[in-house]
């Protein structure tokens, strides 16, 4: 698989160096530029043709939702990840009716970002693998999730969670959730006998998932911390 070349499009300078910074850590990921207004974004994507975008809802120049229909009306080989602090409803269906690949809630976590880019990957290298589709290779790209219980349908649901999300583990969690408290990896991973560093996978996946909401809590001596909260 070829190199993954990403475009970061977000107003935030400070924001936008974060996710650079963790744009680098992805050896199989090369930035091609950084766009803080929608004109620059629009401009950098028709001169280096991306093959992803991190972009950003809210500019001084309009909506990246803008740019998102804009680059599906002109079939344009860009994917796009939205990152954005914006949590309304309606903004997520314009996101999915816009066909992004992945939505994440800021503040960015690597994690979950890295989870996102990993998961594009592997869905590139599945593509370029293949000549026609089955409907089973179908399923396996267009993730659909069952809320039934039984081992059957736990068995079922592996087959299309991202790699590293166990059915079975992913429903401990969501049972020790359910309460409505705010919780950390740390206090997740405890309650069922896990890593903080499994939890927060597992939260952050549910995150991305629409299941939980996160916000960045400080602890007596300062220290950033993510706490999760069913939606």
């Amino acid at each position: 698989m070829s190199t993954i070349r990403l475009l970061i499009a977000e107003d935030d300078r400070q924001i936008a160096e974060i996710q650079k910074r963790f744009v680098e850590r992805l050896e199989y990921v090369e930035l091609c530029g950084i766009a803080h207004t929608l004109a620059d974004a629009r401009d950098l994507v028709d001169v280096m043709n991306p093959d992803l975008i991190l972009l950003d809802v809210y500019f001084p120049d309009g909506s990246g939702l803008e740019l998102l229909r804009e680059l599906r009306a002109q079939d344009s080989r860009s994917d796009v990840i939205l990152i954005t602090a914006a949590k309304e409803v309606s903004t997520l269906r314009s996101a999915l009716r816009g066909g992004v690949c992945d939505y994440i809630l800021k503040p960015l976590v690597f994690e979950r970002l890295e989870e996102a880019i990993h998961r594009f990957r592997n869905r590139l290298e599945h593509l370029s693998g293949i000549d026609q589709l089955a409907q089973n290779e179908v399923d396996a790209l267009i993730p659909r999730h069952s809320d039934e219980n039984t081992h059957e349908s736990n068995q079922a649901t592996n087959s299309r969670l991202p790699k590293g999300i166990d059915a079975l583990t992913l429903d401990k969690i969501q049972a020790v959730v359910a309460n409505g408290e705010h919780w950390s990896a740390e206090e997740v991973g405890s309650a069922i006998g896990a890593s903080r560093t499994t939890a927060r996978r597992y939260l952050e996946y549910m995150v991305g998932s629409g299941k939980l909401s996160a916000e960045v809590a400080y602890g007596s001596v300062g220290r950033p911390e993510r706490r999760y909260q069913v939606v």
